[in-house]
């Protein structure tokens, strides 16, 4: 989505306050021995309340209302049984609708006691998210988003998931211009234009390279097996650089 009226990025505003605001939320009332299903039910309740609609549910039919992925589980994992425990690392994603507008947004929690190495990569997953989202702007180079979060990632040693990217959002959960790497590639001179809406999510690893596809046709894994976290903004690409829809407020 391209945005040129200021209504347009009012509705995106509005859907990007509800899911920030339903990750939150969830996150603050995950405790160990809670099961993921009971977790999701909370993002349900909170979703309905606001009068927005599950993206992944309405879109791809996904068995959730969120996705939630623990430990070797590295994305678009599914709420269920399994019970969630001190020590894990557990990303929340939270992608919904409202009004015809799309939003997106992502964080990684290490529960309590914390182990030193998996809090440095939780810091360093936002923090390679905020570099990202600090080369979006109008006619800045997509690639260049890539080119200087692996600069980051490479710089202190992890490595960065190959093949789950940032994309277009806003009229729908996926949409123009597809894909948009978080690593560094070659050859792509795509370039921003202003009002354009898209997440900014890479996965930072220490040792993952690649997301697999699991039994249930859902789950994500990572390959060769390896801590991984994922920090998520939808942003609008402006004169000024990014402005973030998905804060709590």
């Amino acid at each position: 989505m391209t945005i040129t009226h200021e209504d347009e990025l009012d509705g995106l505003k509005e859907i990007g306050r509800i899911v920030a605001n339903t990750m939150q939320a969830m996150a603050k009332a995950m405790e160990p021995g809670m099961t993921t299903r009971e977790l999701d039910e909370i993002g349900r309740d909170l979703l309905e309340h606001e009068g927005a609609v599950s993206a992944p549910q309405s879109t791809y039919d996904f068995p959730g209302f969120t996705c939630i992925s623990v430990n070797e589980e590295i994305a678009h994992g599914i709420p269920g049984d399994r019970v969630i425990a001190l020590g894990d690392l557990v990303n929340i994603d939270v992608s919904a609708s409202k009004d015809g507008y799309f939003a997106d947004t992502g964080a990684t929690y290490n529960l309590a006691p914390e182990d030193p190495s998996l809090h440095r990569l939780c810091r360093d997953g936002r923090r390679a998210m905020q570099i990202g989202i600090a080369q979006v702007g109008r006619d800045k180079p997509l690639a260049g988003i890539g080119r200087a979060i692996g600069r980051f990632a490479s710089g202190r040693g992890y490595t960065l998931i190959r093949n789950l990217a940032s994309h277009g959002v806003g009229r729908s959960l996926h949409e123009y211009p597809g894909e948009i790497a978080t690593w560094p590639t070659r050859g792509d001179t795509r370039r921003i234009n202003k009002g354009l809406v898209m997440t900014v999510e890479p996965f930072l690893s220490t040792g993952g390279l690649w997301a697999s596809g699991g039994s249930d046709g859902w789950t994500l894994y990572s390959e060769p097996a390896a801590p991984v976290v994922q920090y998520e903004h939808t942003v609008v690409a402006t004169d000024r650089g990014a402005t973030i829809v998905t804060l709590p407020g």
